[in-house]
């Protein structure tokens, strides 16, 4: 019996089975309707900052994601090129990352992206690669 809990200690502690948003070391919580993403880090807030999210005939997918891969620059082949800094991709081809539309940022614009303030971009970029992909959890919500 001792052992059989042993295996299953370490199975939830490497795949990370049963972590929630909550319960993950860095959280981007993003929330469509007040067109922010908190930051929350080992259970504290450490930012809010406003973003921009799917314009009308677009979506940002809800839901619960892990990180999947980062780039400090990226360039959107769907989207003519147009420049990706500091992207943490977590579903499919949507990312949170930066952009230079800062006057845009507190209402939707994006295609489906979570766009942030470039500096803000490259402070949650720092946090991802710090705690890991594996210990951050992406949640957008309405």
């Amino acid at each position: 019996m001792k052992s059989y809990l042993a295996v299953l200690t370490v199975l939830f502690a490497v795949f990370g089975f049963g972590l929630t948003g909550a319960q993950a070391r860095l959280v981007a919580k993003v929330d469509l309707s007040s067109q922010t993403m908190t930051v929350i880090q080992d259970g504290k807030v450490r930012y809010r900052w406003p973003v921009s999210t799917a314009r009308r005939g677009y979506v940002t997918p809800t839901g619960t994601w892990r990180p999947k891969r980062v780039h400090r620059m990226w360039y959107s082949r769907k989207y003519d090129m147009s420049p990706m800094p500091y992207s943490v991709f977590y579903h499919g081809g949507y990312a949170i990352h930066g952009t230079g539309a800062v006057s845009r940022l507190g209402r939707p614009a994006s295609h489906g992206c979570v766009r942030l303030h470039t500096a803000n971009a490259k402070t949650f970029y720092d946090l991802v690669r710090r705690v890991g992909m594996g210990n951050t959890r992406v949640v957008v919500q309405r």
